[in-house]
């Protein structure tokens, strides 16, 4: 009898899925476990495996697009079995659709032809110039925000797949969203469609800002030490320990002793977590994910480095799993390396806070009454005064502080 396979639920936050490839087509036999497709959630790439087997009947999201959590994502039954009743009974966005073997398509929507200038959705015409392009690399290079006409396609007559479009950046094949050539007395711009990552952003930090009541705390920190420790460690070591791990570190040891700020607002309670979690955030081509550094304040200086340069590394190549993205306590923003002296944060749901990190400046200070260089930097910690009040928040901020100007202690 057919059974309907859904679009899971992949990750804690997923309302919608985005089919990147299928690995197998209509009229293929799957048993349980076979890798049925790949699907992009909000956060990432993953594998999807079936969990029944049969004959593949019907497909119902095409790769490229997407379709609702428990929508029909395909059907699995008998050779040769109707399906109608499942379709008119089972949800799906396109009902009226025959299975994609009776189309007129002859490779099962594996190639379409895009108008360059429809594709950009620009108001400027590209005259006749035709694109040909598969859904889902059509979808990566809208994602990038690469030009299609700079591409060289590697598919069959000249048409450009996925693997033309991944590597690329909007530096290296041109970029539509920046790209602001113009012509004298015409008005134009260009769009391009909101990925499922930046719909997610927006909806999980909108909810945050206007539902919980921020208030920010800025505290100027002494990096001297941390400074000349870095690069002691660096000589003696090897060890390739970055300044935001010693933040990490810091906040790791600090969260032990201040449960309300590693804490989270519940509505009828309040939870206050024995465990430090913290999410480091790492910028990627479609926003921002959070990687966790899973019981940060049992681990080395060392660890944390290797821990997060792997997490940032699987974030920028979208293998980043839902264990690896969950059950933050804690976040820490960072953006000195771009030059960013001071900066306000969003609180990363369910945190109850979360820390932004400054650049290191020099500056001329008063040391033992004297003008001497030294090395400052400013982070800001964002609170939720729900479960967070301001002397809480101080009071951690002065530990994190005591922390960074003194970072043996965190050697120990």
């Amino acid at each position: 009898m057919a059974e309907v396979i859904t679009m899971p639920r992949l990750s804690d936050t997923m309302t919608d899925g985005v089919v990147a490839q299928w690995h197998k087509k209509v009229g293929d036999t799957v048993v349980e476990g076979d890798l049925l497709a790949e699907i992009e959630t909000d956060k990432a790439t993953m594998e999807f495996e079936s969990f029944q087997e049969g004959t593949l009947l019907y497909i119902g999201v095409e790769e490229g697009a997407s379709a609702p959590v428990d929508s029909i994502l395909a059907i699995l039954g008998e050779k040769g079995e109707d399906i109608q009743s499942l379709l008119k009974g089972g949800g799906s966005p396109k009902l009226d659709e025959k299975p994609i073997e009776e189309k007129k398509a002859p490779e099962n929507l594996a190639q379409i032809e895009v108008n360059e200038s429809t594709d950009k959705e620009s108001t400027v015409a590209d005259g006749s110039d035709r694109v040909k392009i598969s859904p889902l690399a059509k979808k990566i290079a809208e994602d990038k925000g690469l030009d299609l006409r700079s591409i060289q396609g590697s598919g069959d007559g000249g048409r450009i797949v996925r693997r033309d479009v991944e590597g690329l950046d909007s530096s290296s094949a041109g970029n539509k969203s920046v790209d602001h050539k113009s012509i004298a007395g015409q008005e134009s711009y260009t769009e391009q469609n909101v990925s499922q990552m930046r719909k997610t952003i927006a909806r999980r930090l909108s909810e945050s800002k206007f539902s919980a009541p921020h208030f920010y705390l800025t505290i100027d920190i002494d990096m001297d030490k941390v400074w000349s420790e870095r690069k002691a460690l660096a000589e003696v070591t090897g060890a390739k320990v970055s300044f935001n791990d010693f933040v990490v570190k810091s906040c790791a040891m600090a969260l032990r002793n201040h449960p309300y700020v590693n804490g989270s607002w519940l509505g009828d309670k309040l939870r206050f977590n024995n465990h430090v979690h913290i999410g480091v955030a790492v910028s990627v081509e479609e926003g921002l994910l959070v990687p966790v550094i899973r019981f940060a304040d049992q681990k080395g200086l060392s660890t944390i480095s290797s821990e997060v340069r792997e997490m940032a590394d699987k974030a920028k190549s979208k293998k980043l799993q839902p264990k690896d993205w969950e059950g933050n306590t804690f976040t820490i923003s960072n953006l000195g390396m771009f030059g960013i002296e001071e900066f306000t944060a969003i609180i990363n749901p369910p945190d109850s806070c979360i820390l932004a990190v400054g650049a290191i400046r020099d500056e001329a200070v008063v040391k033992n009454g004297q003008v001497v260089p030294g090395k400052r930097m400013k982070v800001t910690l964002s609170c939720d005064h729900r479960i967070v009040d301001g002397v809480a928040g101080a009071q951690f901020l002065q530990e994190v502080k005591r922390n960074l100007e003194n970072p043996l202690s965190m050697l120990l």
